[in-house]
């Protein structure tokens, strides 16, 4: 559908016309002549001026017409709302405008029986998205449906918001409806792929995989999505990548290929993240995820772009650490030392935070609850570590004091030798 909704010829007096354009004077001279046209609608999509200002971006025409209105949710042919057709076209403004006017973003279009969320995650408009997950936060929605039926409301076929984002190959607006709780292995009840061949049971896994969009398969992956589930079919999601001829994708939906890290989402400390600690640990994620991935392209014709750091340059992570006055991680002695476990205050780096804290499949009614490798605190919150100015501070009040003096030129010296025996030989090099 065009960003652009078009009249139609049946305007004889240019009122749809003059609203399409924006043509305030115009629309204004029209109604104080016949104040009656403000309920005049196109005649075979049954379009109200509110459509058509909000499906257009004319912000200030709609503004001059919600003065004028009376009913904000009118609908048109296709039961539709002006809010709608406002996340249908990407029409930020309108959209925030017409929720400030007390528009209903619970309501269902009569077609497919979608909302407006639904209309946003399938155009891929991340903003519209964002903006009426903020307003289902703050508005009746949390006294009536509740803020996750609301991000996981269904459609006539049961499909998602999330579902209908992975088929469009919406990344973004996929990301964002996981992290807001989006079900990562709901299924359908009947959504059709097209061309006649319908499927049911699909999870968004499976959108994801007829999508071939990559970003969405890792997405999915990294949040506990179900390489074996199964549609109606009897159809996983690397038979659906094949089929399709995505290659790429079903490399990583093969189930005999490694399974991925997963975001522990359903951990209550991960709810109280601060919002700085929680994008680094997914860059974490998401970077552990990308080494796993090398080694699968490795085998088949793929390849990834960005080689990962090899071991000759391992010095100069050291060396930069050190020159930033940064500690590094005592489990790793690679990365440097960025989130701090509350309570407590021991610090990790983002991949050992994550290490400590994932699992590789979820099952949230048998997690145990992380704890301190250093001091076994259970962890219930955890930050980004402020810097300090040496290492000394780093193993404070933990028993791995062994480590506090190692400096980064002798921890870049280290190196394994070639084992003639059974264990391993350590030597620094002079």
């Amino acid at each position: 559908m065009g960003q652009a909704l078009s009249c139609g010829a049946a305007d004889e007096h240019g009122l749809f016309a003059a609203v399409q354009r924006g043509d305030s004077d115009a629309v204004a001279a029209a109604l104080l002549k016949d104040s009656s046209l403000i309920r005049r609608t196109t005649v075979y999509h049954r379009h109200s001026l509110l459509h058509i200002a909000a499906a257009n971006g004319q912000i200030e025409m709609l503004s001059i017409l919600l003065e004028r209105c009376v009913n904000v949710d009118v609908l048109n042919r296709y039961k539709q709302t002006p809010l709608m057709l406002a996340a249908m076209h990407g029409k930020l403004s309108c959209l925030d405008k017409l929720i400030e006017a007390g528009a209903n973003i619970l309501m269902f279009e009569g077609v497919n029986g979608r909302t407006c969320l639904h209309y946003a995650a399938y155009y891929g408009h991340s903003d519209c998205l964002l903006a009426l997950l903020a307003a289902a936060q703050t508005s009746s929605v949390s006294s009536s449906w509740g803020f996750p039926r609301f991000v996981n409301v269904r459609d006539r076929k049961g499909a998602t918001p999330l579902h209908l984002a992975a088929r469009q190959r919406r990344a973004r607006c996929v990301h964002i409806l996981l992290d807001s709780g989006g079900l990562v292995c709901a299924s359908t009840h009947g959504y059709g792929y097209g061309y006649g061949y319908r499927l049911s049971n699909s999870t968004p896994l499976h959108m994801a995989a007829k999508g071939g969009c990559l970003d969405c398969v890792r997405e999915l992956l990294a949040w506990g999505a179900d390489r074996r589930q199964q549609d109606a079919s009897g159809r996983i999601p690397y038979a659906i990548a094949l089929r399709h001829r995505n290659g790429a994708c079903a490399a990583l939906l093969n189930p005999s290929s490694s399974e991925p890290l997963v975001w522990p989402s359903p951990l209550k400390f991960m709810t109280e993240l601060n919002q700085e600690a929680k994008a680094l640990l997914e860059k974490a994620l998401m970077e552990a995820n990308r080494e796993r991935e090398k080694a699968i392209f490795k085998k088949t014709s793929y390849s990834m772009p960005s080689p990962s750091p090899s071991d000759d340059n391992m010095s100069e992570w050291f060396l930069t650490s050190q020159a930033n006055d940064a500690d590094l991680c005592c489990i790793c002695f690679d990365q440097t030392c960025t989130i701090e476990v509350g309570g407590c205050g021991h610090r990790m780096c983002a991949q050992c935070t994550l290490a400590v804290c994932c699992h590789n499949k979820p099952k949230p009614a048998s997690y145990p609850e992380p704890v301190c490798p250093f001091c076994r605190r259970t962890i219930v919150r955890i930050a980004v570590a402020e810097p300090r100015n040496s290492w000394n501070s780093f193993s404070e009040g933990s028993s791995n004091s062994s480590f506090k003096g190692l400096s980064a030129a002798t921890a870049a010296s280290f190196r394994r030798m070639p084992s003639g025996g059974s264990d391993d030989i350590i030597d620094i090099e002079k």
